[in-house]
Protein backbone atom coordinates (compact mmCIF):
# COMPACT_ATOMS: atom_id res chain seq x y z
CA UNK A 1 0.00 0.00 0.00
CA UNK A 2 2.83 2.55 1.05
CA UNK A 3 4.57 1.69 -2.56
CA UNK A 4 1.19 2.26 -4.45
CA UNK A 5 0.99 5.99 -2.46
CA UNK A 6 4.27 6.67 -3.28
CA UNK A 7 3.50 6.18 -6.93
CA UNK A 8 0.45 7.72 -7.01
CA UNK A 9 1.89 11.00 -5.50
CA UNK A 10 5.09 10.34 -7.96
CA UNK A 11 2.45 10.41 -10.61
CA UNK A 12 0.61 13.31 -9.66
CA UNK A 13 3.79 15.33 -9.33
CA UNK A 14 4.92 14.46 -12.77
CA UNK A 15 1.75 14.81 -14.06
CA UNK A 16 1.92 18.40 -12.90
CA UNK A 17 5.54 19.40 -13.89
CA UNK A 18 4.45 18.29 -17.50
CA UNK A 19 1.44 20.33 -17.08
CA UNK A 20 3.78 23.79 -16.13
CA UNK A 21 6.11 22.33 -18.65
CA UNK A 22 3.48 22.69 -21.64
CA UNK A 23 1.91 26.17 -20.36
CA UNK A 24 5.65 27.53 -20.02
CA UNK A 25 5.96 26.10 -24.02
CA UNK A 26 2.83 27.74 -24.77
CA UNK A 27 3.20 31.16 -23.44
CA UNK A 28 6.81 30.55 -24.94
CA UNK A 29 5.44 30.32 -28.39
CA UNK A 30 2.46 32.98 -28.16
CA UNK A 31 5.26 35.76 -27.01
CA UNK A 32 7.59 34.65 -29.88
CA UNK A 33 4.43 34.69 -32.43
CA UNK A 34 3.96 38.19 -31.29
CA UNK A 35 7.44 39.45 -31.70
CA UNK A 36 7.75 38.05 -35.03
CA UNK A 37 4.43 40.02 -35.55
CA UNK A 38 5.58 43.38 -34.09
CA UNK A 39 8.77 43.24 -35.58
CA UNK A 40 7.13 42.41 -39.34
CA UNK A 41 5.04 45.72 -38.50
CA UNK A 42 7.97 47.84 -37.75
CA UNK A 43 9.84 46.28 -40.80
CA UNK A 44 6.88 47.17 -42.90
CA UNK A 45 6.74 50.79 -41.61
CA UNK A 46 10.36 51.49 -42.17
CA UNK A 47 10.29 50.53 -45.34
CA UNK A 48 7.56 52.55 -46.54
CA UNK A 49 8.69 55.73 -44.58
CA UNK A 50 11.27 58.36 -46.58
CA UNK A 51 14.97 57.74 -45.94
CA UNK A 52 16.55 61.04 -44.59
CA UNK A 53 18.69 62.64 -46.48
CA UNK A 54 22.67 63.21 -44.84
CA UNK A 55 22.81 66.59 -43.71
CA UNK A 56 25.30 68.43 -46.06
CA UNK A 57 26.73 71.91 -44.76
CA UNK A 58 27.36 74.77 -47.37
CA UNK A 59 27.88 78.67 -47.04
CA UNK A 60 24.98 80.27 -46.03
CA UNK A 61 24.62 82.44 -49.45
CA UNK A 62 21.95 82.06 -52.23
CA UNK A 63 22.55 81.37 -55.63
CA UNK A 64 22.26 85.22 -56.59
CA UNK A 65 25.63 86.28 -54.97
CA UNK A 66 27.58 83.44 -56.62
CA UNK A 67 30.33 84.48 -58.42
CA UNK A 68 32.25 82.70 -61.28
CA UNK A 69 35.06 83.89 -63.29
CA UNK A 70 34.02 84.94 -66.78
CA UNK A 71 35.92 84.59 -70.23
CA UNK A 72 34.18 85.71 -73.44
CA UNK A 73 31.11 87.55 -74.14
CA UNK A 74 27.98 87.58 -71.42
CA UNK A 75 26.03 87.78 -74.07
CA UNK A 76 26.78 84.95 -76.13
CA UNK A 77 24.03 82.59 -77.52
CA UNK A 78 25.45 79.64 -75.54
CA UNK A 79 26.07 79.81 -71.98
CA UNK A 80 28.85 77.43 -70.58
CA UNK A 81 29.68 76.76 -66.61
CA UNK A 82 32.56 74.79 -65.26
CA UNK A 83 32.67 73.67 -61.96
CA UNK A 84 36.21 72.40 -61.12
CA UNK A 85 38.74 71.65 -58.69
CA UNK A 86 42.36 73.05 -58.79
CA UNK A 87 43.81 70.16 -57.64
CA UNK A 88 41.73 67.60 -59.62
CA UNK A 89 43.52 65.85 -62.02
CA UNK A 90 41.19 65.28 -64.56
CA UNK A 91 40.62 68.93 -64.23
CA UNK A 92 44.14 69.73 -65.36
CA UNK A 93 44.01 67.48 -67.87
CA UNK A 94 41.14 69.00 -69.30
CA UNK A 95 42.88 72.91 -69.05
CA UNK A 96 46.01 71.51 -70.52
CA UNK A 97 44.97 69.40 -73.06
CA UNK A 98 41.31 70.81 -74.05
CA UNK A 99 40.56 74.01 -72.98
CA UNK A 100 42.37 76.11 -75.06
CA UNK A 101 40.91 74.86 -78.78
CA UNK A 102 37.80 75.47 -76.64
CA UNK A 103 38.95 79.10 -75.59
CA UNK A 104 40.12 79.50 -79.19
CA UNK A 105 37.60 77.98 -81.18
CA UNK A 106 34.24 78.43 -79.40
CA UNK A 107 34.64 81.51 -76.51
CA UNK A 108 36.88 83.58 -78.75
CA UNK A 109 34.71 83.23 -81.66
CA UNK A 110 31.58 84.26 -79.76
CA UNK A 111 29.88 80.43 -80.19
CA UNK A 112 30.17 80.96 -76.39
CA UNK A 113 30.98 82.52 -73.04
CA UNK A 114 32.68 80.35 -70.32
CA UNK A 115 32.44 80.78 -66.60
CA UNK A 116 34.93 79.14 -63.99
CA UNK A 117 33.04 78.49 -60.60
CA UNK A 118 35.48 76.76 -57.36
CA UNK A 119 34.62 73.72 -57.01
CA UNK A 120 37.23 72.38 -54.14
CA UNK A 121 36.56 68.57 -52.97
CA UNK A 122 37.42 68.12 -49.26
CA UNK A 123 40.25 65.07 -49.83
CA UNK A 124 42.47 67.69 -51.76
CA UNK A 125 43.98 69.81 -48.76
CA UNK A 126 46.02 72.37 -51.20
CA UNK A 127 42.68 73.17 -53.47
CA UNK A 128 41.24 76.11 -51.06
CA UNK A 129 44.60 77.75 -51.14
CA UNK A 130 44.86 77.81 -55.04
CA UNK A 131 41.60 78.98 -55.11
CA UNK A 132 42.54 82.06 -53.22
CA UNK A 133 46.01 82.04 -55.08
CA UNK A 134 44.05 82.62 -58.04
CA UNK A 135 41.00 85.57 -56.76
CA UNK A 136 43.95 87.39 -55.46
CA UNK A 137 45.34 87.31 -58.64
CA UNK A 138 41.62 88.04 -60.95
CA UNK A 139 42.02 91.76 -58.09
CA UNK A 140 44.89 92.11 -60.48
CA UNK A 141 43.55 91.51 -63.97
CA UNK A 142 45.23 88.12 -63.87
CA UNK A 143 42.84 84.94 -63.28
CA UNK A 144 43.05 83.23 -66.27
CA UNK A 145 46.61 83.21 -66.16
CA UNK A 146 46.90 82.34 -62.47
CA UNK A 147 44.35 79.45 -63.34
CA UNK A 148 46.64 78.87 -66.43
CA UNK A 149 49.48 78.33 -64.30
CA UNK A 150 47.79 76.40 -61.29
CA UNK A 151 46.60 73.14 -63.47
CA UNK A 152 49.49 73.52 -65.66
CA UNK A 153 51.83 72.88 -62.66
CA UNK A 154 49.73 71.39 -60.20
CA UNK A 155 51.87 67.99 -59.53
CA UNK A 156 54.52 70.49 -58.18
CA UNK A 157 52.01 72.22 -55.57
CA UNK A 158 49.32 69.64 -54.86
CA UNK A 159 48.73 68.12 -51.79
CA UNK A 160 51.24 64.99 -52.44
CA UNK A 161 53.64 67.14 -52.91
CA UNK A 162 53.69 70.07 -50.31
CA UNK A 163 52.15 70.85 -47.19
CA UNK A 164 52.22 74.79 -47.75
CA UNK A 165 52.20 75.71 -51.21
CA UNK A 166 52.18 79.42 -50.82
CA UNK A 167 55.87 79.74 -51.90
CA UNK A 168 54.92 78.17 -54.91
CA UNK A 169 52.33 80.50 -55.76
CA UNK A 170 54.05 83.22 -55.02
CA UNK A 171 56.55 82.23 -57.54
CA UNK A 172 54.15 82.22 -60.31
CA UNK A 173 52.68 85.52 -59.18
CA UNK A 174 56.15 87.03 -59.90
CA UNK A 175 56.38 85.08 -63.31
CA UNK A 176 52.77 86.95 -64.02
CA UNK A 177 54.24 90.36 -62.88
CA UNK A 178 51.98 90.13 -60.45
CA UNK A 179 52.42 93.08 -57.44
CA UNK A 180 53.94 90.68 -54.75
CA UNK A 181 52.74 92.48 -51.93
CA UNK A 182 49.43 93.12 -52.87
CA UNK A 183 48.89 89.51 -53.63
CA UNK A 184 50.26 88.31 -50.98
CA UNK A 185 48.21 90.53 -48.22
CA UNK A 186 45.14 89.31 -50.37
CA UNK A 187 46.42 85.82 -49.92
CA UNK A 188 46.86 85.97 -45.98
CA UNK A 189 43.58 87.24 -45.34
CA UNK A 190 42.06 84.91 -47.79
CA UNK A 191 40.34 87.86 -48.71
CA UNK A 192 38.22 85.90 -51.46
CA UNK A 193 37.25 82.79 -49.23
CA UNK A 194 33.52 83.68 -48.78
CA UNK A 195 33.09 84.05 -52.95
CA UNK A 196 35.12 81.01 -52.98
CA UNK A 197 32.27 79.45 -50.49
CA UNK A 198 29.74 80.63 -52.59
CA UNK A 199 30.53 78.94 -55.80
CA UNK A 200 30.58 75.72 -54.29
CA UNK A 201 27.89 76.25 -53.00
CA UNK A 202 26.41 77.18 -56.74
CA UNK A 203 27.51 74.09 -57.12
CA UNK A 204 25.94 71.79 -54.70
CA UNK A 205 22.63 73.62 -55.28
CA UNK A 206 22.87 72.47 -58.88
CA UNK A 207 23.75 68.85 -57.55
CA UNK A 208 27.14 68.46 -58.96
CA UNK A 209 28.68 65.12 -57.83
CA UNK A 210 32.56 65.63 -59.48
CA UNK A 211 34.92 67.16 -60.78
CA UNK A 212 34.88 68.71 -63.44
CA UNK A 213 31.55 69.17 -64.32
CA UNK A 214 29.99 71.26 -67.09
CA UNK A 215 26.50 73.32 -67.50
CA UNK A 216 26.75 73.90 -71.47
CA UNK A 217 23.53 75.36 -72.27
CA UNK A 218 20.32 72.97 -69.74
CA UNK A 219 22.34 70.17 -70.14
CA UNK A 220 24.75 69.25 -67.17
CA UNK A 221 27.87 66.88 -68.21
CA UNK A 222 30.31 65.50 -65.93
CA UNK A 223 33.35 64.52 -66.62
CA UNK A 224 36.68 65.73 -68.92
CA UNK A 225 36.39 65.30 -72.29
CA UNK A 226 37.57 65.63 -75.72
CA UNK A 227 37.43 69.01 -77.93
CA UNK A 228 34.84 67.35 -80.38
CA UNK A 229 32.47 65.88 -77.32
CA UNK A 230 32.88 69.49 -76.09
CA UNK A 231 32.14 70.83 -79.64
CA UNK A 232 29.21 68.93 -79.74
CA UNK A 233 27.57 69.50 -76.94
CA UNK A 234 27.88 73.38 -77.81
CA UNK A 235 26.31 73.06 -81.25
CA UNK A 236 23.34 70.98 -79.29
CA UNK A 237 22.83 74.01 -77.42
CA UNK A 238 23.01 76.49 -80.10
CA UNK A 239 20.48 74.30 -82.09
CA UNK A 240 17.95 74.85 -78.73
CA UNK A 241 18.45 78.33 -79.40
CA UNK A 242 17.82 78.62 -83.53
CA UNK A 243 17.06 82.12 -83.26
CA UNK A 244 20.56 82.67 -81.63
CA UNK A 245 23.42 84.96 -83.39
CA UNK A 246 27.07 84.36 -82.57
CA UNK A 247 28.16 87.02 -80.69
CA UNK A 248 31.26 89.57 -82.02
CA UNK A 249 34.25 87.86 -81.63
CA UNK A 250 36.86 88.56 -79.01
CA UNK A 251 40.41 89.39 -79.15
CA UNK A 252 42.69 86.22 -79.38
CA UNK A 253 44.08 86.48 -75.93
CA UNK A 254 40.76 87.36 -73.84
CA UNK A 255 41.36 89.51 -70.94
CA UNK A 256 40.76 88.48 -67.15
CA UNK A 257 38.78 91.68 -66.22
CA UNK A 258 35.56 90.26 -68.19
CA UNK A 259 35.65 88.31 -64.64
CA UNK A 260 33.73 88.14 -61.17
CA UNK A 261 30.10 89.10 -63.18
CA UNK A 262 27.08 88.32 -61.00
CA UNK A 263 25.42 85.49 -61.99
CA UNK A 264 21.56 85.17 -61.71
CA UNK A 265 21.07 81.75 -63.25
Amino acid sequence: MADKGVDGGRGRRSGVVAKQRGNSAQRFHVVLALVVVVGALLIVRAAKAPHARANVTTAPITAATAEGYLLGNANAPVQIMEFADFECPACGNFSVITEPDVRARIVNTGLASYRFFDYPLPMHKNTIAASNAAACAADQGKFWEMHDELFRNQPEWNGESTDNPKKIFAGYVKALGLNGDTWEKCFDEQTHQPRILANQAEGARRKVQSTPTFIIGTRMIPGAMSYDVFKAYVDSATKEAPAAKAAPAIPATPKADTAAKKITQ
